[in-house]
């Protein structure tokens, strides 16, 4: 096939027909997005919640290899390896989300802990604040399935940042879930947002060969 030549707009000319275009009819989130990536006024970001349960590689137990991953000896939260993944293949910053008071690494006490936490609807508190949060346009939101749920600490930080006209884009680890209909409450607890239904979600079993699946959907979906 022979090449095509097209003239192409310039840049201002462009940003100023879509300008117009939003003053006359208004605009889909999708179209916002385009137009920041466009006038460079748009970041990305990757958010995540993760606790593994050791941070040493050596003598593990069940509990403890299931939620983690080994990266040139170094032990990462399944989900923090997912992030980092991500953070790479988009060049976006990242951010861990931690709480004020840690919770154990032991398997029972975590777990009963984070039990009750999920009975009481409790909200910890978050340590550190993320900061210039208006300066980004789309968030890839990460953190491990917990009964059926989002870790109590996503709940805080989904009520304490306005994500009104931002992108949400989730993904998740989990041990047979999936993502359950933590997307959904994604999208209720932040309606004025745009919440990516086509997540992606992995398996503890499959998290540490996830590297290359993971890629490809970034690149589909960002």
């Amino acid at each position: 096939m022979e090449e095509t030549h097209i003239m192409q707009p310039s840049r201002r000319t462009f940003l100023k027909t879509m300008a117009l275009g939003i003053a006359a009819y208004g605009v889909p989130a999708s179209v916002n997005h385009a137009l920041a990536a466009v006038s460079g006024s748009g970041k990305t970001l990757v958010v995540y919640f993760s606790w593994p349960e050791t941070l040493t590689p050596q003598n593990m137990s069940n509990d403890e290899a299931n939620s983690t991953v080994v990266i040139n000896g170094k032990v990462l939260g399944n989900t923090q390896y997912v992030a980092m993944i991500i953070a790479e293949t988009t060049g976006a910053e990242i951010f861990r989300i931690e709480p004020v008071k840690p919770w154990p690494q032991n398997h029972k006490p975590l777990i009963a802990q984070a039990k009750i936490e999920q009975m009481r609807d409790y909200r910890p508190a978050i340590a550190k604040p993320l900061k210039n949060f208006q300066d980004y346009d789309t968030i890839f939101l990460g953190y491990p399935n917990w009964w059926a749920d989002l870790p109590m600490i996503l709940y805080t930080f989904l009520e304490t940042y306005d994500f009104s006209g931002k992108r949400i884009i989730p993904f998740s680890t989990h041990g047979g879930s999936g993502f359950s209909g933590t997307i959904r409450t994604i999208a209720d607890l932040q309606p004025k947002a745009e919440v990516v239904r086509n997540g992606y979600t992995v398996s503890r079993d499959v998290v540490a060969e996830a590297a290359p699946e993971v890629t490809r959907w970034v690149k589909e979906t960002a």
